[in-house]
């Protein structure tokens, strides 16, 4: 699997836990072919990334404006605005990478315009 596939399967896997409020490591591991290990950088990106929620939630609603702040967002955009912003916080690659990485994974999994969101919102992270 590579990262993008991994960054899929996180942000798969920090929706369900935020949806159906479930253990992430539970989660993370219903979701994986191997059952006893998991790679290091999809559990960086899931559950080192779920243990800091607030951290990030916290540094987003700064950067949110207006009304906005990030309980208001879907469960889809907080999984990719958490799984983004622990990869810069850990820099497991480069910012701009990482950024592009979740306006992808926006494009198809958000509406339209979420993208724009995203980009703004890590851009200044």
């Amino acid at each position: 699997m590579n990262r993008h596939q991994m960054r899929e399967l996180g942000m798969t896997c920090l929706y369900q836990s935020l949806l159906l409020k479930k253990d992430i490591k539970t989660v993370v591991f219903e979701n994986t072919q191997e059952k006893n290990k998991i790679d290091p950088f999809l559990y960086a990106i899931t559950i080192d990334a779920f243990s800091n929620i607030k951290y990030y939630e916290n540094e987003i609603n700064k950067i949110l404006k207006g009304d906005w702040d990030f309980k208001r967002l879907g469960f889809v955009e907080q999984a990719i605005l958490i799984i983004a912003a622990s990869e810069i916080n850990f820099e497991t690659a480069q910012k701009a990478i990482v950024i592009d990485e979740a306006i992808t994974l926006a494009k198809k999994f958000c509406d339209d315009d979420t993208y724009k969101l995203i980009n703004g919102v890590l851009d200044k992270l």
